[in-house]
């Protein structure tokens, strides 16, 4: 951490009794805060807690109600994003704000001043990305990219503004732990210089590793601060939520039974010249078990699920057998009559339609389970399901006519995640289940997935957190380049070995495994 000097006023950022009030919620009342130059701040709190409403009105992209906001020492009032980067503050969203129809370079001319000629501009996204790890090609149109992909390209093009004040809401939710070891040296390396950083993310032994300071919010007010490195994860897990960190119970599956999901030489090429082809992909996933699949992010799990939701169709319908039924050919309705809930990486647009009420959200997957009358549907039962998620799941909203959009991030993925457990189905496929969720809801998801285990369902979990899925598999596997490894009961296999075979080193003999590891 950097102090000031020549005169510079001690604080790049003071908050002083910042509130927010929406309609339906109180986002945040009297938030006060300080961040120093070089200093990386971290901001701590529950899914619901004001934390990206806090960022955004910093960024100008909401305005307060009450409060004043200092910068470098001057009262600033912040009128729009354009303003806040002229004076030097960048954002990194945890909902990506990039062009879907637009390629990568083009997303990230639009955030810089002037008119930068883009084949400059585009040498200099791969400069950038190389340097920090952070792998992504200019020409690539932003809608075939994945979660992942997406994170790097909002990452990539703040960094290219070079900002004094960063601030980064959840940055290394779908990065790999190579990624984020980089993403680390970066916001070190960026904070020796001087530059400060406010830091969002619900992963503890992140923020103790990173921050030199945090500010805790509950409920929208600040309850507290603390030294992250004289804390443990656990005691800031305390800090956030109140009470003692719940522990995900996972005991090996009490009984296999029939095949739930089959996959026959799945092979695919991709419709996206820049994405990747499947090859040959085989398993087979049975009632009461968790099978996980680990990869780097654009080594074909987006085609992988695109295959599995029907929402791209394969020539042999062999190929995919979901409870019985040969599926490759089938669109996604009648793989979820057939018995499979599906929940996509992406929460906006695939997972739920952002202007659409929660109870509207609720019918779009869950209107077969009772909720039609001849066609007609049953508003009573679709609203009844969507307030049972709503309290089931502790989805902090103002209702469930409420829009998908009016959630934080993390309160629509609880949503999502609630729904289609709630429907108790053969087969679920997940992808990414806890991203953007704080630390206790992932502890009550990875419960309930493992209960739902228990009940006899059968879940493909695809995650990028290394972690989630030794804590909720039976078995792992890892996608690399469109190729799938072995799957591997968790007893016989570890967090380094699965490290080595993503990047696709598990055919080779295992001394030269520990040769690359090493």
């Amino acid at each position: 951490m950097t102090s000031a000097t020549d005169g510079a006023p001690a604080f790049r950022l003071e908050l002083e009794g910042i509130t927010k009030i929406y309609p339906s919620v109180i986002a945040n009342e009297d938030v006060s805060l300080k961040v120093e130059q070089g200093e990386i701040h971290a901001v701590l709190g529950e899914n619901g807690a004001g934390k990206s409403t806090l960022m955004k009105m910093i960024y100008g992209v909401a305005k307060p109600d009450a409060g004043q906001m200092k910068w470098e020492g001057e009262l600033v009032h912040v009128e729009n994003p354009a303003h806040a980067r002229s004076l030097g503050i960048g954002m990194v969203f945890q909902h990506f704000s990039l062009f879907e129809t637009l390629n990568v370079v083009e997303n990230v001319a639009l955030a810089l001043p002037g008119n930068p000629e883009l084949a400059q501009l585009a040498a200099q996204i791969t400069e950038v990305s190389n340097r920090y790890g952070l792998p992504v090609d200019p020409e690539r149109l932003v809608h075939a990219l994945s979660v992942g992909e997406r994170q790097r390209v909002e990452i990539i093009r703040c960094l290219l503004q070079n900002p004094r004040l960063l601030i980064m809401d959840e940055p290394t939710s779908v990065l790999t732990p190579q990624a984020v070891r980089k993403l680390f040296d970066t916001l070190r390396q960026l904070a020796a210089e001087g530059c400060s950083i406010l830091y969002i993310s619900h992963k503890l032994d992140e923020i103790q590793e990173l921050c030199h300071v945090a500010t805790v919010l509950r409920d929208g007010k600040v309850t507290g601060d603390c030294i992250p490195s004289q804390e443990t994860p656990q005691s800031m897990a305390s800090l956030m939520i109140g009470k003692e960190l719940p522990v995900p119970e996972h005991d090996a599956p009490s009984e296999l039974r029939e095949v739930r999901l089959k996959l026959n030489r799945l092979s695919k090429p991709s419709e996206d010249p820049f994405g990747t082809e499947l090859r040959n992909i085989e398993f087979e996933l049975r009632s009461g078990e968790i099978l996980g699949i680990a990869g780097v992010s654009g080594n074909g799990q987006q085609e992988l699920l695109y295959a599995l939701s029907g929402e791209e169709l394969v020539s042999d319908p062999d190929s995919v057998v979901i409870c019985g039924h040969p599926s490759g050919c089938d669109m996604p309705d009648r793989r979820r009559r057939n018995g499979m809930g599906f929940v996509p990486e992406e929460r906006l647009g695939r997972g739920a339609v952002p202007r659409m009420s929660l109870t509207e959200n609720a019918l779009l997957t869950a209107h077969p389970a009772d909720m039609l009358n001849h066609g007609m549907i049953r508003f009573d039962r679709i609203s009844a399901f969507a307030r049972n998620c709503i309290d089931d799941f502790n989805v902090k909203c103002g209702g469930e006519e409420h829009a998908a959009n009016s959630l934080s991030g993390g309160n629509l993925q609880k949503f999502i995640m609630g729904r289609e457990i709630l429907l108790a189905p053969k087969l679920l496929v997940v992808a990414q289940p806890t991203w953007g969720v704080d630390v206790g809801a992932a502890a009550f998801i990875r419960q309930r997935l493992i209960d739902l285990r228990d009940e006899g369902t059968a879940i493909l979990v695809i995650s990028e957190e290394l972690e989630e899925l030794f804590e909720v598999s039976d078995r792992i596997a890892v996608i690399a380049d469109g190729r799938l490894s072995p799957a591997k009961q968790l007893a016989d296999t570890d967090i380094d070995e699965i490290g080595v075979w993503m990047s696709g080193m598990w055919d080779q003999p295992a001394t030269a495994e520990l040769d690359a590891h090493a």
